[in-house]
């Protein structure tokens, strides 16, 4: 319905860690799922991770072992737990919401990983 706010990135160096959170201001009762997408430089927009709201999860295979995604029903938010960083997880990453009406996104959150 509205767009989601989305906080959490940041400028990090490699190995370390970043949690980015997205609140949707829609009932839970309307959200098929969430997600979270990135736009590297000069890229378009991939998947990063995504989980329903039974709990399934779907991951990009470039963040599989470091990346973590949950949600919290309760406060309708997505988060995603970025560990062991790398410079090429750079770009700004974009909470998606998948509702039963349609999809929106988020203004996109800058995450910059420096070797």
């Amino acid at each position: 319905q509205v767009q989601p706010v989305e906080s959490g990135g940041g400028l990090v160096q490699a190995g370390g860690s970043l949690r980015l959170s997205c609140a949707a201001s829609v009932s839970i009762s309307n959200i098929k799922a969430m997600g979270w997408y990135r736009q590297a430089p000069g890229k378009q927009r991939e998947l990063v991770a995504t989980i329903s709201t039974g709990g399934s999860t779907n991951y990009a295979e470039w963040v599989k072992g470091r990346f973590t995604i949950s949600r919290d029903n309760a406060k309708n938010t997505v988060s995603l737990q970025m560990n062991m960083l790398k410079p090429e997880d750079t770009g700004v990453y974009y909470c998606n919401v998948i509702l039963w009406t349609g999809v929106v996104w988020g203004q996109g959150t800058q995450v910059t990983v420096s070797s």
